[in-house]
């Protein structure tokens, strides 16, 4: 027998150093994916990012029960504990780690930006690349592993997410702050985040002129980017692009902190009160540093950036490449930011690691802070660009000295705004948890008040009945009040009837017009019973999709929940409100304009902030079009002859090879009849890619088969159900 045609041969093959059978390289980044094969094919793998299948504590997991379990009080003490217990391996500044812990706990935060919502320490994303790698980050993983005793200790009772957040906080308190609260309630992930869009460039602190029209020009960042460099949290500490120029600093800094929602005094507040303790670190040569944490090797064990000089540690550790404190005494609360930057005047030097930064032109000893490990050694402090900024420019120089005339301001203001910093991304109080949870209502949070519960809904619903609404009316008024709610900051939604209220009566994409129609008549109908405009709304669209039902053939119930609340102009902060704007919904099959990036991507991007699955996102679509709830009425994808009727029609008409189908226009396209090439219908991308990517076709199957018309009807209920509660985190 030829030994190249047995059934050994591949063993033989193996055990003599041959091929191995193994695919190389296939479950690594540096693999081939199948898809890869097909770079423009549309991508779904964002709808389904956190399957449960990567969460080891199961699905019946419940964090709200297990924090019931912690004791609050003792794990705060552990960690004021853990701030002055030094460790070998990683020794802290002074003996204190609060500056190292205030960093991983900002860093976490500071990734958030109001654009999209996404990024924050919500989720305990830091521990995945990319952030857990970013050069900004340098350092940040012994901070994760100096608490990984405190986590293992209280295990499920508290996620990464809020330990991260607390000890930040615990190390302000610990060096004097008495800051504005804490609040538990963040929930891990357990898998890299693919739907942040970090930007374009293929490297690390690439020039920041790539994702700006003009780097002169702050406002110009390319949308939703909030750093100006990949890697960044914020700003350059060197000044833009490296070259020091706080003026200049100054604009970049202003718009940064603007796209994470802070204003002038905040933005203050907190560089000077982030600034205010710890230390920057470039005592050596940057580029002999090892590998960042997902490229080192796995005796490494998750850790990075290695450094070879001397001890590594201490006094030669190098993150930023900038060396030095920004205060005389950086492990103590107080105004010596302030102090430091107006009492002297600064010039520009090199750190030993050859970074740009400001170093007083004279100074006294005394003021001088001590050496990290030998007190009897002073150095000279040390200012960014960012820094400088502060003092230079203007408007950040009034709020500057205000805050150093007034050291209680600055406190309680810097506290504020900490706290806004760490909790902006968690959402409504609503969903805040402990003790130490503020109770005051900030506007920020989008406060909403209670409302009414007891009442006839049956009533309610047979007055909007008696109306004339028609059904696409009441079906996309609910929708458009539900649709902007975003998971990735638990904004937005339904509840608040914030559509009725500026800016989101006049959006575009919520047709002004017909929406005040359709509140004219709503709204007293509220009055009358006494409750909220947000019920009546939804009421009345769950109203809708049940006579689109009837129309079908099909008596179905749609559930119902009361409470909803109705805010008011006073408790929204409008400006804040803007992003949450549409520009695209392919459920209405509307486009504000022509993008660069695809219709159906745009479909995909707020589907993914909703929270719906891909099969969620396909039977309301479908359901959507044949309602009738299309943008300004328009019959694309309409693909019906009884609009109004809650049927499996879009899909069975999609799937039917009796038509061909053409494209008009870059967007538009025909569906004709195959044998007559009579014009049927009229489509547009969002419609037909659910006939063209093979996994949404095979959903679009699902639903056009003639067994699942019930299917279809309650798939679509559930779904409509899910996003008009999308918000109503009082149900949890």
């Amino acid at each position: 027998m030829d030994p190249k045609n047995s059934k050994d041969s591949t063993l033989s093959e193996v055990n003599s150093g041959g091929k191995c059978p193994f695919h190389h390289g296939g479950n690594t980044v540096t693999g081939t994916s199948v898809m890869d094969w097909w770079p423009n094919a549309l991508n779904l793998d964002i709808l389904h990012q956190h399957d449960t299948k990567t969460n080891p504590l199961g699905a019946d997991f419940d964090y709200h029960e297990e924090l019931k379990k912690l004791n609050i009080e003792e794990l705060k003490k552990d960690l004021r504990d853990l701030m002055t217990d030094s460790q070998d391996w990683w020794p802290a500044d002074w003996g204190h780690y609060g500056g190292l812990m205030i960093r991983m706990a900002w860093h976490a935060a500071g990734s958030y930006r109001i654009a999209d919502g996404r990024g924050g320490a919500g989720t305990g994303n830091q521990r995945f690349a990319p952030l857990n790698s970013w050069p900004d980050n340098v350092s940040l993983d012994k901070a994760r592993r100096l608490l990984w005793p405190i986590k293992k200790k209280y295990g499920n009772k508290v996620s990464w997410a809020d330990l991260i957040i607390l000890a930040g906080t615990m190390a302000y308190e610990s060096m004097g702050l008495r800051t504005f609260g804490f609040a538990f309630g963040r929930e891990d992930i357990w898998h890299p985040e693919k739907d942040v869009y970090w930007g374009a460039e293929k490297e690390w602190l690439a020039p920041s002129d790539e994702r700006y029209d003009d780097v002169d020009h702050p406002e110009s960042m390319e949308n939703p980017l909030a750093a100006v460099q990949m890697g960044l949290i914020y700003v350059n500490p060197e000044g833009v692009n490296g070259t020091p120029d706080p003026l200049k600093t100054a604009a970049q800094v202003r718009e940064t902190f603007a796209r994470m929602a802070m204003n002038d005094e905040e933005t203050v507040a907190l560089t000077a009160g982030g600034h205010t303790v710890g230390k920057t670190h470039g005592n050596g040569d940057a580029s002999i540093l090892g590998p960042d944490p997902e490229s080192a090797p796995v005796e490494a064990q998750g850790m990075g950036w290695a450094n070879p000089h001397k001890t590594g540690v201490g006094r030669y550790t190098v993150t930023s490449g900038l060396e030095g404190a920004w205060t005389t005494h950086p492990t103590k609360w107080d105004g010596g930011f302030f102090e430091m930057l107006f009492k002297h005047e600064w010039e520009l030097r090199k750190s030993p690691a050859g970074a740009w930064q400001w170093e007083p032109v004279n100074i006294k000893e005394e003021d001088r802070p001590v050496d990290v490990e030998d007190p009897s050694i002073r150095h000279n402090p040390m200012m960014t660009d960012a820094d400088m900024a502060m003092k230079m420019d203007p408007i950040y120089r009034e709020i500057s000295l205000k805050f150093k005339e007034d050291q209680a301001y600055f406190s309680e203001t810097f506290a504020r705004a900490w706290f806004k910093l760490t909790h902006r991304d968690m959402g409504p109080k609503s969903r805040y948890f402990g003790p130490d949870a503020p109770q005051e209502d900030l506007i920020w949070q989008d406060p909403v008040p209670v409302g009414k519960t007891d009442y006839n809904v049956e009533a309610v619903k047979a007055k909007i009945g008696a109306t004339g609404l028609s059904i696409s009316d009441m079906v996309a008024t609910a929708w458009d009040s539900a649709r902007t709610f975003r998971g990735s900051d638990m904004r937005g939604g339904a509840n608040g009837a914030r559509i009725r209220l500026a800016p989101q009566k006049d959006w575009e994409g919520n047709e002004p017009k017909r929406l005040a129609r359709v509140l004219s008549v709503l709204e007293p109908i509220a009055s009358e019973f006494g409750i909220s405009v947000a019920d009546t709304i939804v009421l009345a669209g769950n109203l809708g999709v049940e006579r689109a039902a009837k129309e079908a053939g099909f008596n179905i119930a749609v559930p119902f929940a009361t409470g909803r609340g109705d805010a008011t102009d006073e408790m929204t902060d409008a400006d804040s409100f803007a992003p949450l704007e549409p520009l695209a919904d392919g459920y209405r099959n509307w486009m504000k304009k022509d993008y660069v990036v695809s219709p159906e991507e745009m479909m995909l991007d707020r589907t993914q902030l909703m929270g719906l699955t891909a099969p969620e996102m396909t039977v309301l679509v479908g359901g959507m079009r044949v309602m009738g709830t299309n943008y300004g009425g328009t019959k694309h994808g309409v693909f019906t002859e009884n609009e109004g009727a809650l049927t499996n029609d879009f899909f069975v008409n999609l799937t039917d090879m009796g038509n061909v189908w053409k494209p008009t226009s870059k967007e538009l396209y025909e569906i004709r009849d195959r044998k007559t090439g009579d014009l049927k219908w009229t489509a547009t991308r969002m419609d037909l890619v659910f006939g063209s990517n093979s996994i949404l076709r095979s959903y679009a199957e699902v639903y056009a088969q003639d067994d699942n018309k019930e299917k279809f009807l309650i798939d679509f209920v559930a779904a409509w159900d899910k996003v008009m509660n999308l918000d109503r985190f009082d149900l949890d």
